[in-house]
């Protein structure tokens, strides 16, 4: 089928076009006539000339057919349209008008829309732009701080680090001068210097007893809780005598402790201010701890109490000789100094007589090494008697009586110096 529309112009009679006409190749005289009564209602009135011009286009229609056989050729309103060798030429203004103001309104549309789309992505980039920059500032801030508290952790680190390296440059002082002070006291070499040194012995003895005390004070925990669970005699007898053990131990340090500073070991002063107050020569009374001890042991048979009596009864004979004898060198140092200050500053055996009564004076003083060599001695052996007579349980009950004695002793010390004072 071969079809052309033609477009109606403005001045075409309403209900019909030349685009309303269809060729079909049916026979010559139904086209002409089809074609002569669609041109002359599409023209009007049309001369005879123009009829002519119609009969010519009826007599083309063959080689309309030959181009039709070519291909169909259709064309959008507004345009040309050519049939064979014809050049009418159908052209509709309204359409074009439309077409043209169509085509402006969408440009306008794709414009506003481009700009409205462009103005949505610059506020989209700057809102993305200051979340960016709070985040970078935000982040900035914690760095800013975690790097502030990093310096001041290193900063105690090293000031701690500081601290403990000049503690033990002191240790090390201290252990030297202790060593050297063994050395020089074996040698029998004395000097001027004997001052800082005692000092050094005192203070290394302190702390060898804060250490010997520490692990008395675990042995008795030990031993506590096997007496509390009722531990057999045997698993008694072994804590018993580790703990007897650990007081030969403290013996052996005070013996070292007195040949380096005897008037240490003599005050006291490695002890609490409530334990000194009932000091005896350096340590305890053995008559007046057996008089605790007895009252925490009951009962016991009559051998293990006739026992128990001899001993603090001897205990307490050694303790009066001790103490007569230190009464005795008290006073017989005393005279001696006396004595020096009898001397005429400005007599001329001045000198002499000084030393000679500073060397017996010191001579005297070298004895009260062994009255203090004597009374722990005096002590030890008390344990150790205490120890043969009692029972495995007896004998646990007992040390376990004199080290909650010692630490009271210190508990109230301390609550002592602890007191408010106005």
């Amino acid at each position: 089928m071969y079809s052309s529309h033609l477009y109606r112009g403005e001045n075409s009679p309403a209900g019909f076009s030349i685009g309303d006409a269809v060729l079909t190749p049916k026979s010559s005289s139904n086209l002409t006539a089809a074609t002569s009564s669609a041109l002359h209602l599409q023209f009007g009135a049309l001369s005879h000339g123009s009829m002519a011009t119609l009969e010519m286009v009826a007599s083309a229609v063959p080689a309309l057919d030959a181009a039709a056989a070519a291909g169909r050729m259709a064309f959008s309103r507004g345009q040309v349209e050519h049939w064979g060798d014809s050049t009418m030429v159908v052209s509709s203004t309204r359409t074009d008008t439309s077409t043209d103001v169509e085509i402006e309104d969408r440009n306008k549309t794709i414009g506003s829309g481009q700009q409205g789309a462009t103005v949505c992505a610059d506020s989209s980039a700057v809102s993305k732009g200051k979340t960016g920059e709070q985040k970078s500032l935000r982040r900035l801030a914690q760095n800013r701080e975690a790097a502030k508290k990093s310096r001041l952790r290193k900063k105690a680190y090293v000031q701690q680090l500081e601290n403990s390296r000049l503690k033990l440059i002191q240790l090390e002082q201290v252990l030297q001068r202790a060593h050297q002070q063994g050395v020089l006291l074996a040698n029998g070499y004395t000097s001027d210097h004997g001052c800082s040194i005692g000092g050094n012995a005192a203070l290394v003895f302190d702390m060898e007893y804060a250490r010997w005390l520490e692990d008395h004070q675990r042995q008795i925990n030990e031993l506590r809780s096997a007496l509390n669970s009722q531990a057999n005699n045997e698993d008694l007898r072994l804590l018993v005598e580790s703990i007897m053990s650990h007081y030969n131990e403290v013996f052996r340090l005070k013996s070292i402790g007195t040949k380096s500073d005897v008037f240490h070991i003599l005050s006291g002063m490695w002890t609490t201010p409530a334990e000194r107050c009932f000091m005896w020569l350096g340590g305890f009374r053995s008559s007046e701890l057996l008089k605790i001890v007895v009252t925490h042991l009951e009962p016991l048979t009559d051998q293990q109490l006739m026992g128990i009596c001899n001993l603090q009864h001897s205990s307490q004979q050694a303790e009066d000789a001790l103490s007569q004898g230190m009464e005795a060198l008290q006073q017989s140092l005393a005279e001696t100094l006396a004595s020096a200050s009898l001397v005429p500053a400005n007599g001329p055996d001045n000198v002499s007589n000084y030393m000679g009564q500073m060397t017996m004076a010191m001579s005297k003083l070298s004895t009260l090494e062994n009255f203090i060599r004597q009374a722990d001695l005096l002590r030890q052996q008390t344990l150790q008697q205490m120890h043969r007579i009692l029972t495995a349980p007896q004998a646990a009950r007992a040390l376990l009586t004199i080290s909650d004695y010692f630490s009271r002793l210190r508990a109230l010390s301390s609550l002592w110096l602890a007191r408010p004072r106005d």
